[in-house]
This record gives structure tokens, sequence and C-alpha cells, in this order.
């Protein structure tokens, strides 16, 4: 009698799957240490959290199902890993990174594609809002300004990344979905950095939120020390 052969199909990953992987923990240590030594502020573990759980946020904020969720919070957790290898093309790099993390992990292919288009799309020389996925995880990532990611120890050797970082005393994303609104709202120690030095260097990516906000049906806006910006 012939016995009936099993087949295994593709693994539910999980979120908590990829944060507890050694090798993603040992990649994000590795691409902040580059980034530190290149002179960034923090792409740990910090940061790939917090952009999770923002992105986390708008896409329930946008009624999305659970599974499509969770992907796009993985895709968030892995989406520097390619700072591991070099701060110029990483988005890319880091795309064909996830991949190979993934996929040894048993993550369907189905999966795994719309996590690598968010990913190589998420920075603002060469990338764009390709999905709500790819949308929701720029936001949170072009959001994620706080004193804490400095990781320069010398005020007195702050260059302008660094003062405008560590200006921002507090930084929250809100969505309003009666006004269909995602406001930004920043509080800026103007001691350490003006208000138009944080336009100088984070312009370009302000309006790449707006244009992910206009992917999701939304629109962007921005309050700085009480201020409403739109």
């Amino acid at each position: 009698m012939e016995q009936a052969l099993s087949v295994v199909g593709p693994k539910r990953v999980t979120l908590k799957e990829v944060r507890n992987n050694p090798k993603v923990r040992k990649l994000i240590d590795g691409a902040n240490e580059v980034m530190k030594a290149m002179g960034y502020t923090e792409h740990g573990h910090r940061h790939v959290g917090v952009v999770s759980g923002i992105t986390r946020y708008i896409m329930e904020k946008l009624g999305t199902p659970a599974r499509e969720t969770e992907l796009a919070e993985i895709a968030a957790y892995l989406h520097d890993i390619g700072n591991s290898v070099n701060r110029i093309n990483h988005p890319q790099t880091g795309g064909a990174m996830a991949f190979t993390l993934l996929n040894e992990m048993g993550m369907d292919a189905e999966e795994i594609a719309p996590i690598l288009g968010a990913i190589g799309n998420h920075e603002e020389l060469a990338g764009m809002p390709i999905s709500t996925m790819s949308a929701a995880l720029i936001i949170a990532d072009k959001s994620d300004v706080h004193f804490s990611r400095v990781q320069n120890p010398i005020i007195e050797s702050f260059d302008i990344h660094d003062r405008v970082n560590y200006a921002v005393q507090k930084s929250r994303v809100e969505m309003d979905p009666n006004k269909q609104a995602i406001e930004l709202t920043l509080e800026i120690d103007t001691q350490y950095a003006t208000v138009m030095e944080y336009f100088e260097i984070f312009l370009s990516r302000m309006v790449m939120c707006r244009r992910s906000a206009d992917t999701i049906g939304y629109r962007f806006a921005l309050r700085v020390n009480g201020t409403y910006l739109e």
C-alpha cells in the first residue's frame, strides 16, 4: 500500500519570529554600527521598533486586514538592514537581504513580494509610495525625528543632522479618519536648531510623506511648536 506524500505549504512567518531571528538582530546591529561610523543618527533596534509601531498604527487606522498589517510591520522592521553594507542604495540592498532571510524562514513568495517593494522604495532619492504598505512605512520612517537618535556624545561637534534631531523633544504621528488627515507633531527646542534648519534637511522627506498620504487618500500636515503647516 502506497503512503500518501505529505506536502508542506509555505509557513506563516510572524513579526515575532522575524524580531527574534538571530540573523535579523545581528544585521540590525551591524547596520547601526555602519551608520554610527559614518556619522549618522541611530538606525538600530530602537528606530526599526518605532517605525514598525507607527506603520502598524497607520495600517490599523486604515482598516487593513490583520495579515497585511503584520507584513507591513515586518517590512518596517527590516527596512534598514541594507545599511549593514552601505548607506548608498541601502533600500535595494536591504530588499535583497530581506528576501534571503524571509525565504530561509519559509515565507510564501507571494507575501515576500510586497515587503520587498516597500523596503526598496522607502528612501526619497530613488523611491516612491507604491502601495498602502509602502506609504505607511515611508511616513513612519520619515517621522522618526528625536533627540534619542543622536549617537554623537559631543554636542560641540554636532553637524546639522545631529542638531536637528537633538532639538526635537517630542514627535508624534496621529491620524484623523474623519478629516482624512495624517499629522506629524513636533516640539523643537530652538536653542539647538531652528525650524528652518529642520526644513533644510527634511523638506524632501516631508514631500515624500505628502505623496504617501495622497496614495492612501489622506492629506499630510505638519505641526511644529504649535504652528500648523499643510
